[in-house]
């Protein structure tokens, strides 16, 4: 077959093979033929798109040099036979594959003298030819091939018969390739979890491993309890159902009253993964099962019996946030809402009216009292007052006063569990990383018993907030950055306050923060009792939190051992060395050069934001009284004029404390980014 005859036979839907302008080469269904230009138009699909250029005939054979070949080895089978072998032939072949009666001999003769059949034409007759008894799926295949326009199907030619393909298959064949793809991805995260969990399960078994060579003797309710000055102990909670959910395991193992275990997971420089057991003793060791009235009967029921004896009571919560210390404190949660009657606040309530309507004490003539406020970022807010604020101040006798503090006298139980459910509605909460209901303000709910109108004991219990970490205070609002690097201050100061008391040193460092200031009197005098109950999480991602909590009680518990016959200078010199151990243990609690001078430049600003906004609230008060005299029928002139002038003097006066306090917060970001810099 020549050139000329390969051009006239090709025909609009055929699928050629072309070259694109980088010498990529491949095949694309020809949309028209122009003969005068000596071009054939091809259209194709790429990404989703169509796309088309125009082919010489030159390039068109030298490319498909196989597709003409072929169509010259049909031309030269395909020899004509006889006119009646033609026409049995045809007739032949109607009876075969259709019921349809033939066409007139004249119209055949016509036909065959008229121009000669295109490629797919023949190919599609050979294959006719061939057929004897069509199956239905076939037939459906070809009514389908030959509706559709011949721009949208490709025509390839397998096994010698050309053949259409439906856009309906290409679609499929994406959304196959598709569902391939994602499912990789799918088998590929699968196979990423599966690896995290085989990590968790190695180490659960090493754990289960370790713990099935103890043996456990649980602290129990009839256990005796003991009286201590200071008295520390644990308490653990269970896997939340956010940490069963992913899947979390349990390092925490409690085998007897007072021994905890926490086993940290590390691996060796040659990837051997291995378990950190670090032992703790405390007091008492409270696991998973324990109930808040048998925490409460171990730690803050002994603390009940001193008050009605003259003592000074605290008892308080420490932890990382999320670690349930509002919940041992206030009461078990369901949801949003706490059932007050179910926490350490109600068990103790309970207890002293149970022990006032005793004959030895009931003679006494004590009357109880109940106050409940917090303090958020070093200030003091009445919750059973609208969150009012009050001033700290000491008085004549260097005792310190809460100005304005609301103290209610409480008949009953059930009276002082109403004042606890008034004051946890309007405590300060907000989102953390470990929990999205956070307490930001430690709470502080006091039992007063006053004989006479004079104090007789006191029971201070403190929900402190949530411990932050050094890594954590960093933060670049304002507002979060100063609101935990008060409450770690304020802990801080708290652990050097127990250490005085067990030591007993003359100085106590009460003023270091507003929570051991309020709480002054539980810290002086012998008969000062303290009880400080460390709340953890087991889970193993919070690990790092949980021995940075254990390390902190621990260290007030060794402080407790001194002050029982060890020799104190010893343990001075102890506490001011810091190995590699202790820097990572202290992080949070050692004030470096940096975070005193951020939590010095953040007491300046305390203060003068107090005494701008006290000056303030003066000023206007006085300019409110100018205002009221000025109203009346008849006033004096000139003492207008004086008012008036005093008012003036007291705002220059406000100008110039204001000038103090931006240059203060300007000296408190130049610290703040100094510690975010020595954080880094």
């Amino acid at each position: 077959m020549n050139s000329s005859t390969a051009i006239n036979s090709l025909t609009t839907g055929l699928s050629i093979k072309i070259s694109r302008s980088n010498g990529r080469v491949h095949s694309a269904n020809i949309t028209g033929i122009n003969h005068q230009k000596g071009v054939v138009m091809v259209e194709w699909v790429e990404n989703a798109a169509t796309k088309g250029k125009e082919v010489d005939f030159g390039e068109l054979i030298r490319l498909n040099a196989d597709l003409f070949e072929y169509m010259n080895s049909l031309d030269q089978t395909e020899v004509l036979p006889l006119k009646e072998n033609v026409d049995i032939q045809k007739k032949n072949s109607r009876q075969t594959i259709s019921r349809i009666p033939a066409p007139p001999a004249s119209r055949n003769d016509s036909h065959r003298n008229a121009e000669p059949e295109s490629v797919s034409q023949r190919s599609y007759s050979l294959r006719r030819s061939v057929q004897t008894k069509p199956t239905a799926l076939q037939q459906v295949c070809e009514t389908e091939e030959e509706s559709l326009p011949p721009a949208l199907a490709k025509v390839s030619f397998p096994n010698g018969s050309a053949r259409r393909k439906s856009t309906v298959v290409q679609q499929m064949e994406k959304m196959k390739s598709k569902r391939e793809t994602d499912k990789a991805k799918n088998t590929e995260m699968r196979a990423k979890r599966a690896k995290e969990c085989d990590v968790k399960w190695e180490f659960q078994k090493m754990i289960e491993d370790f713990r099935d060579s103890l043996e456990y003797t649980p602290l129990s309710f009839s256990d005796p309890s003991e009286d201590h000055r200071i008295c520390v102990c644990v308490r653990k909670r269970p896997l939340n159902k956010k940490e069963i959910a992913k899947k979390e395991i349990d390092v925490i193992t409690i085998p007897e009253k007072g021994l905890l275990l926490v086993h940290e997971p590390k691996q060796k420089v040659d990837l051997t993964k291995y378990l950190d057991n670090q032992t703790f003793r405390f007091d008492y060791s409270f696991d998973d099962s324990a109930t808040n009235e048998m925490v409460y009967r171990f730690t803050a029921r002994p603390l009940v019996q001193k008050i009605f004896e003259g003592s000074m009571a605290t008892c308080f919560a420490y932890g990382q946030t999320g670690s349930g210390k509002t919940h041992t404190m206030g009461g078990d949660f369901c949801g949003k809402s706490q059932n007050s009657s179910k926490g350490i606040y109600a068990f103790a309530a309970r207890d002293v009216f149970m022990l006032l309507s005793q004959p030895r004490y009931s003679i006494l003539g004590l009357e109880p009292y109940v106050s409940f406020f917090e303090i958020y970022n070093g200030k003091v807010f009445d919750l059973l007052n609208k969150k009012a604020k009050l001033r700290v101040l000491e008085d004549s006798k260097q005792q310190v006063q809460v100005v304005g503090l609301q103290e209610r006298q409480v008949a009953s139980a059930d009276d002082v569990i109403k004042v606890i459910d008034i004051g946890s509605a309007c405590r300060t909460s907000g989102q953390t990383f470990a929990n999205s209901s956070s307490s930001r303000s430690h709470a502080i709910l006091q039992i007063v018993l006053r004989r006479r109108g004079k104090l007789h004991g006191k029971f201070s219990l403190v929900d402190l907030a949530g411990n932050e970490r050094g890594a954590d205070v960093c933060s670049s609002d304002r507002q979060t950055l100063v609101e935990g690097a008060e409450i770690n201050r304020s802990l801080l100061a708290l652990k050097e306050c127990i250490r005085a008391l067990g030591q007993n040193q003359t100085h106590t460092p009460f003023r270091m923060s507003k929570l051991t200031q309020v709480l002054r009197d539980s810290f002086i005098g012998e008969n000062s009792r303290t009880c400080m109950i460390a709340m953890i999480s087991p889970g193993i991602n919070s690990c790092e939190y949980t021995l940075n909590t254990l390390r902190y009680a621990d260290r007030v518990k060794e402080l407790n051992e001194t002050s029982n016959g060890s020799n104190s200078d010893s343990s001075d010199k102890e506490d001011m060395e810091v190995g590699e151990e202790s820097t990572a243990m202290d992080e949070d609690t050692v004030l470096s050069n940096q975070m005193t001078s951020f939590y010095d430049a953040m007491s300046c600003v305390s203060e003068l934001e107090e005494k701008v906004v006290e000056e303030f609230h003066e000023m206007i008060q006085r300019g409110m009284q100018v205002l009221k005299m000025v109203e009346q029928p008849s006033y004096d002139l000139q003492s207008v004029v004086t008012r008036v002038k005093e008012v003036l003097m007291e705002a220059v006066a406000l100008q110039e404390n204001v000038k103090s306090l931006e240059s203060a917060i300007v000296a408190e970001e130049k610290a703040s980014s100094h510690l975010k810099n020595r954080r880094r």
